[in-house]
């Protein structure tokens, strides 16, 4: 019997870490045959080229669809999306997969998912049912989960919520989220190996600061990054590192302003457009909490008993656990929530958090799924009515 061939399409840095041991485990399995397609920021020289990080772990990528346009403008990422439905479909055509995986609710993965589609080839989703309203992401992961046939969830409550949108329950799996593999599977730097290859000292305070746009409330994004680093500067004996913006709408802006702030006060912080899996998973594991509106701070960091200030509506509607601070965006919560964060009391009770989103050997029970789960006519897809059930 033939090989099953599994598409694994990435588009991002923070996906691609996400997928790491899944990608490995499929490629190490005997009756797997990997097929690796790379799109997306991992093709851009403004967002880090991380197709080299790709290459560098010895994965053999199968094609590069180039698909972003230089514009980050709601028309610009609309042509990136048409750009990448003409190659995916071309790619899909070439390589003939049983069957695709792939992860989340970027606008990349839109793409392939569509091409995926119309080509009639099952599509293994994974991270489905999850919720974040200030974002049109929300919207992109409902629709890929209603374009996939097999679900990898990371809480119950998702688990649900996929079961809600019509699927059927026998076919859709709680899991736990996939990255978690990192932190037991990835031999995390020391602190003082992390700041030597930062070329960074953390200090006795320090921040990790993720902020994308909010794609939803696109205009306001400077704003409340302003915000955020205004408050930031009443902070000044604690050390900041920014990760950039990704290839969203406004991201451009948002990098120029991490740039100008870094220029700025380069004796206390610095940036990175990717510091890689290894060093971000350190950075997050070492850094007194994370700021900002990135899922990291959500799904991550509770693992390393990290504590976030999650900032506006970007992940609102996550599950997560009591290490996280939600504020708003004004600069009196922002302050308020990092007075919080380097209380002693907040601090002390970090080793008595429970991730919610928490599993063991994730990426083996993925694998499990995609070897045992049968293919034929999968994509003729009965709604599943919780009403009628």
């Amino acid at each position: 019997m033939a090989n099953r061939k599994i598409c694994v399409v990435t588009g991002s840095r923070a996906e691609y870490g996400l997928l790491y041991w899944l990608i490995h485990d499929i490629l190490n399995a005997k009756d797997l045959d990997l097929q690796l397609v790379v799109t997306g920021m991992h093709l851009s020289r403004e967002y880090g080229y991380t197709v080299q990080q790709i290459e560098a772990d010895g994965l053999e990528i199968s094609h590069k669809v180039e698909m972003l346009v230089s514009s980050d403008t709601p028309t610009g990422i609309t042509k990136s999306i048409g750009l990448g439905m003409i190659s995916f479909a071309d790619v899909y055509a070439s390589l003939r997969p049983d069957l695709v995986v792939m992860l989340g609710d970027r606008f990349e993965i839109l793409a392939a998912a569509s091409a995926a589609l119309i080509a009639t080839l099952p599509i293994c989703h994974l991270h489905g049912g999850e919720l974040t309203e200030g974002a049109f992401d929300d919207a992109i992961r409902h629709s890929i989960t209603k374009m996939s046939h097999l679900h990898c969830v990371s809480t119950e409550i998702y688990r649900q919520r996929v079961i809600q949108l019509g699927e059927d329950p026998s076919r859709v799996f709680n899991e736990g989220a996939v990255g978690l593999d990192n932190l037991e599977r990835l031999c995390l730097l020391d602190r003082g190996s992390l700041e030597a290859k930062i070329e960074f000292a953390l200090g006795e305070r320090s921040l990790l600061v993720n902020w994308h746009p909010v794609t939803l409330e696109s205009t306001q994004s400077e704003l409340i990054l302003q915000s955020i680093l205004d408050v930031l500067n009443e902070f000044t004996d604690v050390k900041v590192v920014f990760t950039k913006a990704n290839a969203d709408t406004g991201g451009g802006a948002i990098n120029r302003m991490i740039d100008q702030y870094v220029a700025a006060h380069q004796d206390r912080s610095i940036s990175e457009t990717s510091f890689g899996q290894l060093r971000y998973l350190s950075l997050l594991k070492y850094v007194t909490g994370v700021v900002g509106n990135s899922s990291s701070g959500i799904i991550e960091a509770p693992s390393l008993q990290t504590g976030t200030v999650n900032i506006g509506d970007r992940q609102k509607g996550r599950v997560r656990a009591n290490s996280v601070i939600d504020c708003s965006n004004n600069k009196d919560d922002i302050r308020t929530a990092l007075e919080r964060l380097f209380s002693k009391r907040f601090q002390s009770e970090l080793s008595k958090v429970v991730n919610p989103h928490g599993g063991t050997g994730v990426s083996g029970k993925i694998i499990d799924i995609i070897r045992k789960s049968r293919l034929e006519s999968i994509q003729k897809k009965s709604f599943y009515d919780v009403v009628g059930n």
